[in-house]
């Protein structure tokens, strides 16, 4: 193990994808807990098919992709919390209607350029080879600015999760907190597309936040369990793709939904015993 380890960290590629997958990883834990329970947790998938349209239209343009990703998902996320809320359009079919619109625009925008080549491929399923030294520059100073937000505004974070009438009441700007926490998801979601793709980036949203409520009862409980699993599925995921030769997105998913039954017949057992 120890040797399958030294020759994986020897490689630069390698060391980048790991670097940025944990950060991501350890961001999305954190902010899926908070929309799981909000029964938000799909923004994610819609966010990463706006990113999809986005980086398609930054190929076609020759421009750098997280550059014009990340203001375009971050401006999807502020107009999916305006259509749900203050319309008669509801969360889901909101997510819908921009992430179907999205990723039907990436698709011909793609098609009428490159076609769907190598680098399309590793947009929509994630890829090990995508992270050069300036994504890696970016990628963590996102991450580390979505930490330190969450960190920071993590009271407010919790009150708006579990009674966000409540907390309007008790005077916290419960729509200028929920504008951050879809602000940090869309950050999230741009960083992580690089690794695990547009169609599997969500899954470290989801995952690791039910796996965490299987086990776990009280909010920071659930928060940090989230974390460490969401963390040591995607290190086992990346270990498991080198070794099998499988695609890393795809593999740290299957690790992730692994853990989760795990967890679910330790709840079941525990749950059982007392």
């Amino acid at each position: 193990m120890t040797d399958l380890m030294v020759n994986l960290f020897s490689y630069s590629f390698i060391t980048r994808a790991m670097i940025v997958g944990t950060l991501v990883a350890l961001c999305a834990a954190l902010l899926g807990v908070s929309l799981v329970l909000k029964r938000y947790s799909m923004i994610g998938d819609g966010l990463s098919h706006v990113g999809f349209g986005a980086l398609s239209i930054a190929m076609a343009m020759n421009a750098a992709p997280l550059a014009v990703a990340t203001p375009v998902v971050v401006l999807a996320a502020f107009l999916l919390l305006r259509i749900s809320g203050s319309s008669q359009i509801k969360g889901d079919a909101a997510i819908g209607l921009i992430a179907s619109s999205s990723l039907a625009i990436g698709v011909i925008v793609t098609s009428l350029t490159s076609g769907m080549n190598t680098d399309v491929y590793g947009y929509l399923f994630g890829s090990i080879l995508a992270m050069n030294q300036e994504d890696v520059v970016l990628s963590v100073t996102l991450s580390v600015v979505v930490l330190f937000l969450f960190v920071i505004f993590y009271n407010q974070i919790f009150a708006v999760t579990f009674d966000e009438a409540f907390a309007k009441a008790t005077g916290v700007k419960a729509e200028l907190y929920n504008m951050l926490l879809a602000f940090l998801t869309a950050i999230t979601i741009v960083v992580g597309m690089r690794i695990m793709g547009a169609m599997l980036i969500s899954s470290l949203v989801v995952f690791p936040a039910l796996t965490s409520m299987r086990f776990f009862r009280s909010f920071k409980g659930v928060v940090i369990g989230a974390a460490v699993v969401s963390v040591l599925c995607f290190f086992l995921g990346m270990c498991g793709s080198m070794l099998f030769s499988t695609p890393a997105g795809a593999t740290v998913v299957v690790v992730n939904l692994l853990a989760f039954l795990l967890f679910a017949l330790a709840g079941r057992l525990r749950s059982g015993i007392l």
